[in-house]
């Protein structure tokens, strides 16, 4: 495989629905509220879900392009204080967000000029393939989750 291939199939790895249903898809006519609902059982809701991804995307983001970057705290700074979004507004601007930054990493990965090998400055050794990977499998994980407390919670089609 050429390096610019291997370059398509890691950006496509961000966003994909190929194994699964993708991001957009997953958010996609969530109701106002089930949005702050959480299921009997489950510790969180679909806005803490789209908020912790939305914050751990754009911090692997920014780590991977500015050497200065200071990651929030772990783990508070990742997830948002209360189960519901702040107002009507703030689920649509995340999701927005989410995928700008999603693009934004989509670019850099496609970047010839980026290494994918190369230790990231400001890092501790880690690599944009390694932060790729991570981002992917993270963000994964998460999606199914959402999807389950979307099931859960009633507001699923199921088509």
């Amino acid at each position: 495989m050429d390096e610019k291939a291997l370059r398509d199939q890691l950006s496509r790895a961000l966003d994909w629905g190929e194994a699964h249903v993708d991001w957009k898809k997953a958010l996609k006519g969530v109701p106002a509220k089930a949005q702050g609902t959480r299921p009997k059982g489950v510790p969180h809701s679909p806005w803490e879900l789209l908020e912790h991804v939305r914050i751990a995307t754009w911090d692997i983001l920014e780590f991977s392009r500015d050497p200065n970057h200071k990651s929030p705290d772990w783990p508070s700074g990742y997830w948002p204080k209360q189960p519901k979004p702040p107002n009507a507004a703030a689920w649509q601007k995340s999701v927005k967000a989410l995928d700008r930054d999603l693009k934004q990493m989509q670019q850099l990965v496609q970047d010839p000029n980026t290494g994918l090998l190369a230790s990231i400055p400001g890092g501790s050794g880690q690599t944009l393939l390694r932060e790729i990977l991570l981002l992917a499998d993270h963000n994964a994980y998460h999606l199914g989750q959402l999807v389950f407390v979307r099931r859960l919670l009633g507001c699923w089609p199921e088509k």
